[in-house]
């Protein structure tokens, strides 16, 4: 074999590997996302909806994009509902930090109101994690499959 051949067979097993790596991290989203979904089965009768339907979304994108199957439409969505939660629920997590960001893991009871929506910002703020590195990761792979294309 030619160093030329080496070289192309030293990227493919790279890029392998890459792939490999980035199908276990996105099954690793898609099972912790789940078991979120399912502890959120125990929550209060308003919130199970929103929360179960929440953390199964980012679950079942993570699932599909460990397989390479994006829908930038399923993402954006995501994003939207993410970004209103966040911004419809700031007022709550401002009042937390005003107040010197008292523990919020002490007690699985919330003893002041603000301590449960100081908990559901950061679920939201670990949606918007992931959905903005799947937003990412489907740009990334777009522009490689059509470069010129916008």
């Amino acid at each position: 074999m030619g160093t030329g051949e080496e070289e192309i067979n030293s990227l493919s097993s790279l890029h392998k590997s890459k792939r490999t790596k980035m199908k276990i991290l996105n099954i690793i989203l898609a099972v912790i996302f789940l078991l979120f979904a399912i502890v959120q089965l125990n929550d209060t009768p308003g919130d199970i909806l929103f929360w179960v339907l929440m953390y199964s979304f980012v679950a079942v994108v993570s699932a599909f994009a460990a397989f390479k199957k994006y829908n930038m439409w399923a993402i954006l969505l995501g994003l939207a509902v993410v970004v209103y939660e966040l911004f419809r629920k700031f007022p709550s997590i401002a009042q937390w930090f005003s107040d010197g960001m008292p523990s919020i893991v002490e007690e699985m009871q919330a003893s002041s109101p603000y301590v449960e929506l100081a908990r559901e910002y950061l679920g939201l703020l670990l949606c918007l994690i992931v959905l903005v590195f799947h937003y990412i990761r489907f740009s990334k792979i777009r522009r490689k499959e059509a470069p010129f294309v916008e």
